[in-house]
């Protein structure tokens, strides 16, 4: 008797519960399939780094003597979906007497592989997924009969839990929170740590060549090629970000320069999100650091708060509102998505860097998805579906269980306020005062309205005007709304032809229904 362990490209951990119990005699099948390589049009580089870390993982897998099954991409017989490399594994192996599966982490798979016991002759277990800190279970009951759903809240009862960050039972430091202290412009002169990158191997290598030849067309750069892909270099970026970064990632964590990616950024949600490093062990790591006196608190908690809070918040999100949750649209955004969020071909300079950041890189961090792309759609009223398919497929560490409740919910207030107690809606002010980028924009970003003004600045007030009778019960933005009704029609008449000449010239023409 002999199990079929199927291992998805997202849990590549050898502490993965499909392998809890593994015996020499059950087969592990990892397969690079088009039907997940391509149900988004995935970032080259994204498609690489994935299909090379499943091919070290069955290496790993093999060298302990297991049995795998990997299934390449361009291998003869390929069905492309893992359903049909799951029932050609049972034909092609006798004595296979059960499946055994982890659970995956987005919706349209879970839909799928709830249908598995009726199509296949052998009894499917799905075991539950515990590489987080949270279960399923454990956020419903958090969530339950709450009026809001608040992240800091969350966050404070898995400190407790864990452990993490406290003394007794109270924070370290004397408070749960210390965000204030990290939101700091990047001084002129800061030096900015230098990556230590991975060059590729020949497994990647082969990976790489394989990916510009079946995706030629496809988005983004493969090269240059650093990123970690075996647990052990995954570790060692770990210990570089530690011992080089995090001690200033805390103030400048929101910050924003032109031309660079990473700035003091971990770049550890690639490997988290894949499986190569375990969330626990990454939060431990940067409280030694505090503990030692090699990390200030404000920078420990505010990376913790991102993992033990940020990321296992969304998670349970995810989980709690699906499917109807992408569904929702709650400001009734329906404009399609600019083609300059592929080319990165806009007169705007921190659009076009943080395009061409993530064309190179498939990477960016949290404030130019949030407060840059994030933010100009949600002003300009882009349509959450299709703002959702782009992060999705252009980003290494993105998977719809972390993607869509931080594009739904955080940055387009789509969900209607499940997440945010309101729209993070900033006009060109925010970006001027955080980055480097108007300095060297062909747009004047102390402009209010005309051809040369910055277009974030009437998009907000075009946004607060399409939106007023939607937002009007929103307390946060009281103050706001009232400043708007003191606009005279002179104004507002000027503020929607901006938008509506900019909308126009980028090929988004296509209008709001009106508020119910």
């Amino acid at each position: 008797m002999s199990a079929l362990r199927l291992v998805l490209g997202d849990q590549l951990s050898r502490n993965i519960s499909a392998l809890d119990g593994v015996q020499a005699g059950d087969l592990i099948l990892l397969a690079e399939v088009n039907a997940e390589a391509s149900y988004v049009p995935h970032h080259r580089k994204k498609i690489a780094f994935v299909f090379s870390a499943m091919r070290h993982f069955a290496d790993a897998l093999r060298s302990e003597g297991l049995n795998v099954r990997y299934v390449a991409l361009d291998d003869d017989g390929n069905t492309h979906s893992l359903e049909g490399e799951v029932d050609r594994a049972l034909n092609a192996c006798e004595g296979v007497t059960r499946i055994i599966q982890t659970e995956p982490g987005e919706y349209r798979l879970m839909n799928l592989m709830r249908g598995w016991p009726d199509r296949f002759d052998v009894p499917v277990e799905m075991r539950r997924d515990d590489r987080f800190i949270c279960t399923h279970d454990r956020f419903a009951r958090w969530a339950k009969g709450k009026q809001r759903l608040t992240m800091e809240y969350f966050y404070r009862e898995m400190r407790r839990e864990t452990g993490l960050l406290m003394d007794g039972d109270e924070p370290e430091g004397g408070q749960w929170n210390f965000d204030a202290e990290n939101r700091k412009a990047l001084p002129a002169g800061v030096r900015i740590p230098e990556r230590s990158w991975i060059e590729p191997d020949p497994v990647t290598r082969e990976v790489m060549t394989l990916v510009e030849n079946h995706f030629p067309d496809g988005f983004g750069d493969i090269e240059p090629f650093g990123y970690a892909v075996t647990r052990k270099d995954a570790l060692d970026q770990l210990d570089w970000f530690i011992a080089h970064a995090l001690p200033d990632f805390g103030d400048y964590q929101d910050a924003l320069k032109h031309g660079e990616a990473f700035l003091f950024h971990s770049v550890l949600s690639l490997y988290l999100n894949c499986g190569l490093l375990d969330p626990m062990e990454v939060c431990k790591k940067a409280e030694a650091a505090w503990l030692s006196g090699k990390a200030p608190l404000n920078a420990v908690e505010g990376f913790i708060r991102q993992i033990l809070g940020w990321r296992e918040y969304v998670r349970g999100i995810y989980w709690l509102f699906m499917p109807e949750y992408l569904e929702r649209n709650a400001l009734n955004a329906r404009r399609p998505l600019p083609e300059f969020y592929w080319s990165a071909d806009t007169a705007m300079a921190c659009i076009a860097d943080v395009v061409t950041t993530t064309r190179k890189h498939a990477y960016a961090h949290h404030i130019q998805r949030l407060m840059v792309t994030g933010n100009f759609a949600l002003l300009a009223g882009i349509d959450p579906k299709a703002v959702n398919e782009w992060y999705l497929a252009v980003y290494a560490d993105a998977y719809e269980w972390v993607e869509a409740p931080n594009t739904h919910g955080m940055a387009l207030y789509a969900d209607g306020g499940i997440m945010a107690t309101k729209p993070y809606a900033a006009s060109g002010a925010y970006i001027n005062r955080m980055s480097d980028h108007c300095g060297d924009c062909r747009y004047d970003v102390k402009a209010k309205t005309g051809e040369q003004a910055c277009p974030f600045n009437y998009l907000y007030w075009n946004f607060m005007m399409e939106n007023e009778e939607r937002l009007k019960g929103n307390r946060r933005l009281g103050p706001i709304l009232s400043n708007l009704k003191r606009f005279g029609d002179e104004r507002r008449n000027e503020i929607r032809d901006d938008a509506d000449r900019f909308f126009e010239a980028i090929g988004i023409t296509e209008t709001r229904k009106k508020a119910s």
